[in-house]
């Protein structure tokens, strides 16, 4: 190990020492030739990762929204257009803020199209529902051959989701919290927010 790193910084040296004195230095063939293809790997790495971000913050988001809507929705029908008018929008909008729609890097990473959210009032449960579709992740080089081909057997459900979400987008991303009616609401407040 100790003479790898002898030999890295030698070579450094070499180098400087060569570009102080105005000689111009020679690509090394790594450079040249696998930088672009590390490159490659890591754009689509991120683009991946961007989906398992996308989920994580979905559910984060979800569970704040079935919480704060638990807490400050009324039972009395009397409350109900103060539920669907101010608190419903007020809650989309702190939700579509932390999925990344406010923000235009965010929102192009993650590759979100749209959002909604949708509260179904039942007898015991509140139902909320939180839907974001994506736009095209852009990997071309991963489109290039047919759905059939690459998921030909022994791949299955899984990798045509994974294809379609890839190649074609539009896909729709959804999760569903189940939260308990309230008799008395009060007002949605983080722990050491006052």
């Amino acid at each position: 190990m100790s003479a790898a790193l002898r030999t890295m910084r030698l070579r450094l040296l070499r180098a400087a020492g060569l570009l102080r004195r105005g000689r111009p230095g020679q690509a090394m063939t790594e450079v040249v030739l696998l930088f672009p293809i590390f490159l490659v790997i890591v754009f689509i790495t991120a683009k991946i990762f961007a989906l398992l971000v996308l989920v994580q913050k979905m559910e984060i988001a979800s569970y704040y929204a079935a919480r704060r809507w638990q807490l400050e929705s009324h039972l009395s029908a009397d409350q109900v257009s103060w539920d669907e008018t101010t608190l419903k929008p007020d809650i989309e909008k702190d939700v579509r803020g932390y999925l990344g729609f406010d923000n235009q890097s965010v929102r192009s990473f993650l590759n979100l199209k749209d959002f909604t959210m949708t509260v179904e009032r039942t007898q015991v449960w509140n139902v909320v529902t939180l839907t974001v579709t994506t736009n095209p992740a852009g990997i071309k080089l991963l489109c290039k051959y047919p759905q059939q081909a690459v998921c030909a057997a022994p791949y299955g459900e899984a990798c045509v989701n994974g294809y379609q979400y890839l190649c074609r987008g539009g896909r729709q991303l959804q999760v569903i919290k189940y939260v308990p009616n309230r008799d008395r609401p009060i007002p949605f407040v983080l722990p050491g927010l006052h």
